[in-house]
């Protein structure tokens, strides 16, 4: 798409285009196309690189209609919405559907009532004050991972969601993939026998600021991206890029807005390691720290240790047990012995839960109103095991931990470090 030929007037002549919105029957949208009333309304919010495949993964499902979006930057706004809708036009035909609408302050499509449910794909360190916000308003949640900035985070989106009764599903999206449910199913079965040991090759903490101002771009709120941040940090295009950029930003190298490689994919693999040991509402009790490169071990108060060690290659999950091993990557399975793979389990086999499209998934959830796949506990927990392991390596030693009162034991210092401070607007 050629964003420098877009502007806000031809945005608004395409969007007019598009009529206003009408109840019509199923037969005149065509086969497997559902009438606009029974169909769930989407707001975006966070228009980046992420919220492209995010719109067409929902838009795919033919169970949604997106109505409204929210960025800070207005060129990301406007080509978010442009796609939106031409996707409408181009699918759906003109007259079907009103256009979907951009609006800068997420707070204002919050109290949309047509909007049923939003999708958070705001950098993490605005994860918590979005998310507590559109539970507050009545919204079930989508938000992006890893879910939280800190812990205390977490369990404050927590508390919103149970305490308004939102569905809310992690974007831990590889909970929906074939190889990790198979390689959960194997696991917990006892396939591999008594699981020893868990190994994760993912990144390392964030590191030290070290970016220098540059001048922003037309149309960027800079103040409203720091959002709730208490540091003031200049523009830097690496942390969100002009329109033309090419790149994944790089917000998340810094802990001011993530965790490095630690949250990053770590709120993956490390998923799937508590996934597949049954500690999905719970977490380690001690984390082992070695020397910087050396990696970090979580150990359970079952014995099983859970191996944090940075290698080259895919970003993968190894478990190791007494009669077995299983390796899961992106696309990859591997097995010992090796025709364990070849095994068959039927959906709810070892209590595992099964999804084959975490985007349905999440919209059968606010249908029946049951827990999706990854809950919002369950994504808590997983940024939990990220977060805690970025504060050893950033203490550089090891720590007792209390998964039921989500604390460190008698370590005030790491216990300060579990949440942060925050602008008074978007305290949560």
């Amino acid at each position: 798409m050629n964003t420098e030929c877009l502007n806000r007037r031809d945005f608004l002549k395409a969007g007019a285009v598009i009529s206003s919105f009408m109840i019509v029957p199923r037969h005149v949208l065509g086969r497997g196309y559902q009438a606009p009333s029974d169909m769930l309304a989407l707001g975006f919010i966070g228009c980046g690189r992420q919220s492209g495949g995010l719109r067409n993964r929902f838009l795919d499902t033919q169970e949604t209609r997106i109505v409204a979006a929210s960025d800070v930057y207005a060129l990301k706004l406007d080509a978010f919405v442009h796609a939106t809708n031409k996707w409408y036009a181009e699918k759906l035909g003109q007259g079907t559907y009103k256009a979907a609408t951009g609006i800068q302050d997420f707070r204002e499509l919050l109290n949309r009532k047509d909007i049923d449910a939003v999708v958070i794909a705001a950098p993490d360190h605005w994860h918590a004050a979005m998310a507590v916000r559109a539970a507050e308003a009545g919204k079930d949640i989508y938000c992006e991972k890893p879910l939280s900035l800190t812990v205390k985070e977490g369990r404050a989106m927590v508390n919103a969601a149970r305490n308004h009764n939102r569905v809310f599903q992690t974007g831990s999206m590889q909970r929906s993939a074939p190889e990790f449910t198979k390689a959960v199913q194997l696991v917990r079965s006892g396939a591999i026998g008594t699981v020893k040991q868990v190994y994760v090759n993912v990144g390392g903490p964030p590191k030290v600021w070290d970016l220098q101002g540059e001048t922003k771009p037309d149309g960027l709120d800079w103040e409203a991206w720091m959002g709730p941040n208490m540091t003031e940090r200049p523009y830097n295009n690496e942390l969100a890029p002009a329109m033309n950029a090419t790149f994944w930003p790089k917000w998340r190298d810094y802990a001011e807005f993530g965790g490095g490689g630690m949250t990053d994919w770590g709120a993956h693999m490390f998923d799937i390691a508590q996934w597949g040991l049954g500690m999905d509402a719970s977490g380690p009790s001690e984390l082992i720290y070695s020397e910087p490169g050396k990696g970090l071990v979580y150990k359970y108060a079952n014995g099983v240790e859970v191996v944090h060690r940075p290698m080259e290659g895919k970003q993968h999950c190894h478990f190791v047990g007494t009669d077995g091993e299983v390796f899961v990557a992106r696309g990859e399975l591997r097995t010992t012995p090796e025709p364990l793979k070849d095994k068959t389990f039927n959906a709810g086999d070892a209590g595992v839960y099964v999804s084959t499209n975490h985007y349905k998934d999440f919209l059968n959830a606010i249908r029946t109103r049951k827990p999706p796949i990854c809950d919002v506990e369950t994504g808590h927990r997983t940024a939990s095991v990220c977060n805690i392991g970025n504060i050893a390596y950033g203490l550089g030693r090891s720590l007792q931990w209390d998964p039921q009162k989500e604390q460190f034991k008698g370590d005030k210092k790491a216990n300060e470090l579990l949440g942060r401070a925050m602008r008074k607007e978007w305290k949560v």
